[in-house]
């Protein structure tokens, strides 16, 4: 009777580790759709190209090799000039080309209101300067800015 005994529970057991692996493979072959995320719409904002900040150093601390404190307390401070002129909400479009003469008219929407311009041209007291592809850069009042192309 001991040997039966253990020949049940061992055939037991093996039913048990055929049922786990049985029960895997059928999950494995037959999985659950996965769930699709759609991703939202991204509104793109306009970078304006800035002048860098710059700082200096105050060097105010004691000399390791001659143990003594500096003299004169020069320090550096640049005028930051404030402008007069309300910023304006300008983006860049894009471009067209003649193929023939090589001028270029630049789409802007100034304000809300899209407008074509052309190289040296003035709308609104606003100024092209220059342009390419990628960016134009433009003067209005005494701001001059560049504003890169938005799709």
């Amino acid at each position: 009777m001991k040997k039966q005994t253990k020949t049940y529970l061992l055939l037991g057991l093996v039913l048990i580790v055929w049922g786990i692996i049985g029960f895997k493979m059928v999950g494995a072959l037959s999985p659950e759709p996965v769930p699709v995320l759609v991703p939202e719409p991204v509104a793109e904002i306009a970078r304006l190209v800035n002048k860098k900040d710059t700082f200096s150093l105050i060097a105010n601390y004691r000399d390791p090799f001659l143990g003594t404190l500096p003299t004169s307390k020069k320090t550096l401070r640049k005028a930051v000039k404030k402008s007069s002129a309300p910023k304006r909400n300008i983006l860049y479009s894009g471009m067209v080309a003649q193929s023939g003469s090589g001028n270029k008219m630049f789409f802007l929407t100034v304000d809300g209101t899209q407008h074509i311009i052309s190289k040296g041209e003035e709308l609104d007291g606003i100024r092209l300067l220059r342009g390419n592809a990628e960016q134009i850069t433009i003067r209005y009042g005494s701001i001059v800015e560049t504003i890169a192309l938005t799709e």
